[in-house]
Order: structure tokens, then C-alpha cells, then sequence
């Protein structure tokens, strides 16, 4: 496990309200939420800094259809799918949409749609009719996608959801949580930056007239808002799954069971808001910047240096990055040969004096054993606790 996708296994009590644990508790009050579960993190760390009941299961509604779409471009990525492949419209598919009252692409009975126009009937009109469409085509029935979904969902690590249909019908079996939801969509954006700009799209047309709006509001108002899904019914409220990138720094909040389309715009905002201007995204340690020299016995070098391959990233209070400590402990002695990344110790990272988290530190670069009498020097010296 690499040491981003370590940090989105940090903990955060379901039921409190809160900043970031630990050191970050000093953080700014986050603005109330009047909604079943919310939260908000921060995608470069992929810590989550504030939330409420981020554990409980809530229904998703056609925020389901993220996963949908996250399995889809996962097949297309491993070459498994393509866009321009043709799938055929079903009977069931054709049903799930006719319907005035629900979300529909329009697709006309055993008509043959392109995979792209499925995706973007989901992605921006939130099309059921082109979920169970595209649901079919991968996996042969609904039901044997729905199983698809929670396999990917217990490889991403989403420990309280489950789903039943690829686009959020009513269930009582078919739900998630928000702090699932933000895992969900950090893999999304992380994994298939290309495919991601589909959910910036304002408006898609196909089967009729005029084109349909995109559901999530935020895109119209905010423009470094570029995602993510809407939900909506009786039993859900009104939820949206969002994300917005300010000066290089990316925030997704997610806010479910609201009381209106309308507040759940407004909710999403103020956290993004919240975020952005309380927090900063820091980054420390990488590759060029070991925490410190260590002495290599029997190596080619006499000196490594002991750090991170990759840089950890870090959501700070706003301005508290100078307040930052690296407390580093290599265990024991280093003999070569040492491999690239071979694990060697532990450092401790401390905010104000508070420990913030414990990342492991790696060799940053290969050392092969050293000639036949510098090693044995370094023997004796070892012999010697030299």
C-alpha cells in the first residue's frame, strides 16, 4: 500500500462533529450541516477534515451511480470495454426509464447506444434507463452487476455499503455511507483523471429535442466545481456527492438526507467554502527531501538517505505548516545491500507538539554491497558496536 492510499484509512468518530482528529481539533468549528451524514475531505492527503455520522448507512439514491460509472471506466482502462462498443437496449432497461417521474436518457426500445453515450446519460442527466442499459451490456443482468459493484466496493475499502442495482432504487438492502462515498470518489478522480471531465459536463442531449441540464447545481454556480453526482428519493433526501480544485488544491464533500435540491447545493458549498479557506494542503518529506543521512555498514556507499519515496501530504489549519515536526527513528543498524524503498524506521509527524500521524521511512535509493575488505572492516566494526 502506497502512502497515499494509507491515509485514507485515518479514523473519525461516526457520530461527532468535528475537525480533522488529533492536532487538527483546533482547527475552525466547521458551519452546521442539517443532514443525515456529511462530510468533507482532502483529496491530495485523502484526510477526512470534518464530518458527521460519516459511518452511517444511509440510502445513496442515484449517487449509486458513481460506482456504475467508476466499474465501467475501470473495464475500459483494463481494455475490457471500450466507449464506441454498442449496447443493445432491453426491455427491462427501456422500462426503468419510461416512467415520467424518474431520470431518464430516452432510449428507445432495442435501439443499439455507444458505451460513451450510456456513461454521459448517467454522469449528467442520471439516466436509470442507461444504468441498467450499461448494467446489461458488462455483466449480463442487473443483478450480477450489483455483485460486480460490491466486489469493487470491498477493494476500495468502503466498509458499510452494499448495492442492489446500478441506480439507486429504493432498498432497504442498498445502502453506503458518507465516508464510503468520499473513498469512492477519490478513487474515481485518482484513478481515471481523463474519464473524469464527463462530470463537468452542463448538459447532455440524446432522444429528444433539447438537451437535459445536468442535476448538480453547484456546476452553474461555482465554477471550480467540477462534479461529482446528485441523489434524491423520499428515502434518501436530497444528497450530492461534490468535488471543486481552488489553486491547485482539491476538496470533495459529500451531504446526504437534505431537506431540498436547493439546500443540498447550499450545504455542499459551505463546506467546499469551509474548507478552502481554513485549511491548507501541505506537503513534506518525497524523495528529495530525506529527514536525515543514515551510515551504511558493507555497502558500496557509506551513506543512504532515509525518507519517503513519495511526498505525504498533510491538510493543515490554514498557516500552521511552520509548526510542523519530522521526529524520525531508523531501526538499528543499516548493512548492505539495501534495496530502493526497503523499509528502515519510523517518523513520527507532530503539529504544535501534537502527533499528528506515523508514516514508515524507506531507503531513498539502491546500495550494493561494498569489496570484499570494506566489508570485512565494517565486520569488525560491527563486532566491535562500533
Amino acid at each position: 500500500m502506497n502512502l497515499k492510499s494509507g491515509l485514507l484509512g485515518l479514523v473519525l468518530a461516526c457520530s461527532a462533529l468535528s475537525a480533522a482528529p488529533g492536532a487538527l481539533a483546533d482547527a475552525p468549528t466547521p458551519p452546521p450541516i442539517d443532514g443525515r451524514a456529511w462530510g468533507l475531505m482532502d483529496y491530495q492527503s485523502g484526510e477526512i477534515i470534518a464530518g458527521q455520522n460519516l459511518d452511517m448507512r444511509v440510502p445513496p439514491a442515484s449517487i449509486t451511480k458513481v460506482m456504475t460509472v467508476y466499474v465501467a471506466f475501470d473495464l475500459i482502462k483494463q481494455g475490457r470495454l471500450k466507449l464506441t462498443d454498442l449496447a443493445t437496449v432491453s426491455q427491462k432497461a427501456w422500462a426503468e426509464g419510461k416512467d415520467s417521474s424518474e431520470s431518464r436518457m430516452f432510449l428507445s426500445l432495442g435501439s443499439q447506444v455507444s458505451i460513451e453515450d450510456l456513461l454521459r446519460g448517467i454522469i449528467v442527466v442520471s439516466g436509470n434507463d442507461a444504468s441498467v442499459a450499461l448494467a446489461e451490456h458488462i455483466a449480463g443482468s442487473e443483478d450480477a452487476f450489483a455483485q460486480i459493484m460490491n466486489q469493487y466496493a470491498q477493494k476500495l475499502g468502503m466498509t458499510n455499503t452494499h448495492y442492489v442495482d446500478a441506480s439507486g432504487m429504493p432498498n432497504d438492502q442498498h445502502y453506503v455511507s458518507a465516508r464510503d462515498l468520499l473513498t469512492l470518489a477519490h478513487a474515481l478522480i485518482q484513478n481515471f483523471p481523463e474519464d473524469y471531465k464527463y462530470f463537468s459536463e452542463h448538459d447532455f442531449k440524446y432522444g429528444i429535442e433539447h438537451p437535459q441540464q445536468n442535476r448538480n447545481g453547484l456546476l452553474f454556480k461555482d465554477p471550480t466545481v467540477d462534479g461529482i453526482k446528485t441523489g434524491h428519493t423520499e428515502a434518501a433526501g436530497y444528497c450530492l456527492l461534490a468535488s471543486a480544485k481552488r489553486d491547485g488544491r482539491r476538496l470533495i464533500s459529500v451531504v446526504m438526507g437534505g431537506q431540498t435540491w436547493a439546500y443540498r447545493e447550499q450545504a455542499n458549498q459551505e463546506l467546499l467554502n469551509y474548507g478552502f479557506r481554513n485549511f491548507d494542503t501541505a506537503s513534506v518529506l518525497g524523495a528529495a527531501a530525506p529527514v536525515q543521512t543514515a551510515h551504511v555498514y558493507k555497502g558500496a556507499d557509506t551513506e543512504v538517505g532515509i525518507g519517503t519515496l513519495d511526498p505525504v501530504y498533510l491538510a493543515l489549519p490554514a498557516g500552521e505548516k511552520s509548526q510542523l515536526q519530522i521526529q524520525p527513528q531508523v531501526s538499528g543498524k543499516l548493512i548492505a545491500p539495501l534495496a530502493a524503498g526497503q523499509k528502515v524506521g519510523e517518523a513520527a509527524i507532530l503539529l504544535a507538539g501534537k502527533p499528528l500521524k506515523t508514516v514508515p521511512l524507506v531507503v531513498l535509493k539502491e546500495v550494493p554491497s561494498g569489496g570484499f575488505f570494506h566489508r570485512l572492516i565494517d565486520q569488525i566494526k560491527l563486532w566491535l558496536g562500533l
